[in-house]
């Protein structure tokens, strides 16, 4: 007869790899056998929309595959998937369709958490209700020496320049770039040339074999790159403008105020119009 198992579910994203998390995980297994259901949500931007959301989805997936192989070579039936919605919504669906015992939820330390800095963890231990749940911090930057590189930029988005600079800090150690292009017009649905600029970039640097992800996103540059702050781990930010008087952004002091802001490195890239490479149409 076999033997019954505690059913865990194990609720990351980046951190899916970290060695706090499977530890976590395997330590709960010697307490008593348990089966560990793994989901990765892929969150979606508060305002505007993915480009190239295949890429976020690929990459949680690939550590999600290497989170359930760990498992399983240590003995722990593990299954799991990729959600397309935020760790609460993702949760919700789950204890809506399975039986779930306890929860795991790991997040990065609090001063790069997204999920901590909106109470996710405690909104996550209501919908559980009595169901235990436990914490885990899992520090893979400090393991690792990863970063994730916020980019803010639109019409210069293509300048050599800016892609040089990206390419230049891939080579400085590993790192994975959230490209952010703010819309131009706030009033319409759709925007054709951000768009394609952005996928124009993004090809060619993952081509390259650059991680790299991109998004349309809130209008105003500073709202865009805080949102993403607030809601992703981000642990320097890049700025593309034009020069000077050109750059409405300038005029408005984005640098400055994203470097008093953000609380990370902030640099700041100029590209001339010249600079600019031309995009299919």
């Amino acid at each position: 007869m076999s033997e019954e198992r505690t059913v865990v579910l194990v609720v990351a994203n980046e951190t899916l790899t970290g060695a706090e998390l499977i530890e976590a995980v395997r330590r709960r297994n010697e307490e008593s056998p348990i089966r560990a259901v793994v989901v990765a949500p892929v969150n979606e931007p508060r305002a505007g929309y993915v480009v190239y959301e295949d890429s976020r989805r690929a990459a949680a997936g690939r550590r999600l595959d290497s989170t359930v192989e760990a498992l399983r070579a240590a003995g722990i039936p593990a299954h799991g998937g990729v959600f397309h919605a935020g760790p609460l919504d993702a949760v919700k669906d789950i204890l809506a369709q399975e039986h779930i015992d306890e929860i795991i939820v790991s997040t990065h330390p609090a001063a790069t958490s997204g999920w901590l800095r909106r109470n996710l963890v405690d909104e996550i231990r209501k919908v559980a209700g009595e169901r235990p749940l436990e914490h885990v911090v899992a520090d893979v930057a400090a393991r690792t020496g990863a970063a994730n590189v916020l980019v803010v930029a639109n019409e210069t988005v293509l300048g050599r320049p800016l892609l040089d600079r990206i390419r230049a800090r891939a080579r400085e150690g590993q790192a994975s770039f959230l490209i952010v292009s703010p819309q131009s017009d706030a009033h319409t649905a759709e925007h054709p040339e951000a768009e394609r600029r952005l996928r124009a970039a993004l090809s060619e640097l993952r081509a390259e074999g650059i991680e790299a992800h991109g998004q349309i996103a809130h209008p105003d540059p500073y709202t865009a790159a805080m949102q993403a702050i607030h809601d992703e781990r981000i642990d320097e930010v890049i700025v593309s403008t034009f020069p000077g008087e050109r750059s409405g952004w300038l005029r408005r002091d984005l640098v400055g105020r994203l470097r008093s802001d953000a609380k990370v490195p902030v640099e700041h890239v100029i590209v001339e119009a010249a600079q600019l490479q031309e995009v299919a149409a």
